[in-house]
């Protein structure tokens, strides 16, 4: 039985780093950016998550990818841009980066938050699950749930222009939070992707 269990795991573990070395490779050909360059994954996102959610849900993520490759990114005004022929909604957004004490922690059950960096560099940070509690419910109606959470094991990481990061319901997150950089000012595209159990 013992020799089973050890097959078994040691199958698992085969399957897992197939899964990802074919997430990775997928992440570096590209093969879902439909054309767009002008943006790249951050280091942070979850490739694997990234992979297979586009894979869940292609049609959505080709049409997210299409129209920032067809969109001025530095030109189009502030404010919500319905994503033409989905029902995707792009928020651009032209505001600052502000200090930790004044940013929510935020995670989601139905929704992705996409958030392409154009202009400037936007703070972030993942919350550590182990010594984060919920302090606000899950409100079903905004898709959103808050966090009580110990800086000291939370990862704090800058997105400059030009990357983006994907949140997904597991990654319990803080955006636009102050840099070391002089400059505070920042323009975002989010967009809420649907989530894909």
């Amino acid at each position: 039985m013992r020799r089973i269990y050890i097959m078994l795991s040691l199958c698992l573990l085969v399957l897992t780093a197939s899964a990802q070395s074919d997430a990775c490779s997928w992440s570096k050909s590209r093969a879902w950016a439909n054309g767009f360059t002008q943006g790249k994954p951050h280091k942070s996102v979850n490739v694997e998550e990234f992979w297979s959610q586009y894979h869940k849900n292609p049609n959505q993520w080709y049409t997210l990818f299409t129209w920032l490759r067809d969109t001025d990114l530095q030109a189009i005004p502030k404010g919500k841009h319905p994503i033409p022929n989905s029902t995707l909604v792009a928020s651009v957004e032209d505001s600052s980066n502000q200090t930790l004490e004044k940013r929510n922690t935020e995670s989601h059950k139905k929704k992705i938050d996409f958030q392409l960096v154009v202009r400037g560099t936007e703070g972030f940070a993942l919350l550590d699950h182990a010594s984060s509690t919920v302090s606000v419910p899950y409100d079903e109606q905004k898709d959103v749930m808050r966090y009580a959470y110990d800086k000291d094991k939370t990862d704090f990481f800058n997105v400059k222009a030009g990357q983006f990061v994907i949140f997904f319901p597991s990654d319990w997150h803080i955006a636009k939070v102050a840099t070391k950089k002089k400059d505070q000012d920042i323009r975002v595209i989010v967009v809420k992707m649907d989530y894909i159990e």
